[in-house]
C-alpha cells in the first residue's frame, strides 16, 4: 500500500486549507467594517410604507457581498448559504436560523436598485476605509469601458447587426461603434483613488454615452488631481478643474479643425500621463473578469447600476485587507 510522503499535502488538505484562508478572509472583513453604518443607511430606505423584508438588513446586504465575491447567481446564493458555515457566521445566521431564498435574495436587490442608493452605500464604505487612512486622494483616475447586455443583440432582417435596432428584451440596452465593430449594451464609468486603486465612483450608462460625457460626474472634488486619457479632455472641463482647484492630469488631443502634425509638446505630456492613469485599466479588468462583469448579469439600467455598486464595495473591502497587510508588513497575496 502506497504512502503519502511525509509534508506532503494530500488534494484534501489543499482544499481544506484554501477553505481556511477564505474563511480567515470572510472574519477579517467581518472586523474591518462597522456594520451598524450600514443599517443605518439601509433602514433608512425602508418606509413603513414599503415594509421591511422578512430577515434583517445587514444579512441580505451581507449575502449580495457573497454573491459578487463568489459569482453566484440568487440559487447558487442560496444553496451556499444553507452549506457553508463560513457563510452563515459572516452574514450573522445560526445553524438553527433559515437562510433567505433566492426570490427573498432578488427582491431586496430589486429594492435598492429602485431606490438608487449603490453610490450612498459605497460612500460610507469608503468613509470607514478613509478614517483608517486607507484613502489617499492625491488624485483620482477615471475611465469607462463597454459591457456586454444579457440578452442577444437585435439583428436585422437579413440577420445582420442593426445598429438603429433596440432589443424588445432589453430597451435599456444601447448600440456604439468602436472602429469597425458595433457592440450592444452598457458603459461602466469608473473613479478610483490613486495609490490605493479603491473604487470611489461608480455609474452604469447606455453604450451611446460618450466616455467623456460622465468626466464631470467622476470627479470627487477633494482629490489634487484628475487623470484621464484625452477623450476626456475638453477646454470646458479643464475650467472646471481650475475653479475646483483640482490639477489637471489628462492626457491632450488635437484640436478638431487643425492639422494633426507631431506636437512634441503635447506628446512628451500624454507620455508622461500614461502611466499614471494605467492603474484604472487594471482595476476595470478586475470589475470585469474577475467580478464577471464583462457582461451585464441583469436586465434594465437600474439593476445592473446597484450590481455594479456591489461589486465595487466588495472589490474595495478586499483590496482594504490588501492594504492593510501591506501597511502592517505582512504578506499580500
Amino acid at each position: 500500500m502506497g504512502h503519502k510522503p511525509e509534508g506532503q499535502m494530500s488534494f484534501a488538505d489543499r482544499m481544506v486549507e484554501r477553505r481556511s484562508e477564505l474563511n480567515a478572509e470572510l472574519e477579517r472583513i467581518d472586523r474591518l467594517m462597522k456594520w451598524e453604518s450600514i443599517v443605518k443607511q439601509l433602514e433608512s430606505i425602508y418606509s413603513a410604507e414599503v415594509g421591511r423584508p422578512s430577515y434583517p438588513l445587514l444579512v441580505l446586504f451581507k449575502s449580495l457581498l457573497l454573491q459578487q465575491w463568489h459569482q453566484l447567481s440568487d440559487r447558487a446564493l442560496e444553496a451556499a448559504l444553507a452549506d457553508r458555515i463560513s457563510f452563515m457566521r459572516f452574514v450573522g445566521l445560526t445553524l438553527a436560523d433559515q437562510v433567505p431564498d433566492h426570490s427573498t435574495l432578488s427582491r431586496f436587490r430589486a429594492r435598492l436598485a429602485a431606490l438608487q442608493v449603490g453610490q450612498p452605500l459605497l460612500d460610507e464604505v469608503n468613509r470607514q476605509l478613509q478614517t483608517r487612512g486607507l484613502m489617499v486622494k492625491q488624485g483620482t483616475l477615471i475611465d469607462a469601458s463597454l459591457v456586454a447586455a444579457n440578452v442577444k443583440p437585435p439583428r436585422g432582417a437579413k440577420g445582420v447587426v442593426a445598429p438603429g435596432d433596440g432589443s424588445p428584451a432589453e430597451p435599456q440596452a444601447q448600440w456604439t461603434r468602436r472602429g469597425q465593430k458595433s457592440y450592444f449594451g452598457y458603459k461602466l464609468h469608473l473613479a478610483a483613488d490613486q495609490g490605493s486603486d479603491l473604487i470611489r465612483k461608480a455609474v452604469m450608462t447606455g453604450n451611446k454615452i460618450n466616455d467623456s460625457e460622465q468626466g464631470d460626474e467622476l470627479i470627487c472634488g477633494d482629490e489634487r488631481a484628475l487623470y484621464a486619457d484625452k477623450g476626456y479632455d475638453s477646454g470646458r472641463r479643464r475650467q472646471l478643474l481650475a475653479r475646483l482647484g483640482i490639477a489637471d492630469g489628462i492626457m491632450r488631443r488635437a484640436a478638431y479643425g487643425t492639422a494633426r502634425a507631431p506636437d512634441p509638446e503635447r506628446t512628451a505630456r500624454n507620455r508622461q500621463l500614461a502611466p499614471i492613469r494605467a492603474p484604472i485599466e487594471r482595476i476595470i479588468a478586475t470589475v470585469k473578469r474577475r467580478y464577471g462583469l464583462w457582461r451585464a448579469r441583469y436586465r434594465r439600467l437600474e439593476r445592473n447600476q446597484i450590481h455594479l455598486s456591489m461589486i465595487c464595495i466588495a472589490a474595495n473591502l478586499r483590496r482594504a485587507l490588501l492594504l492593510l497587510a501591506s501597511s502592517n508588513g505582512a504578506p499580500t497575496t
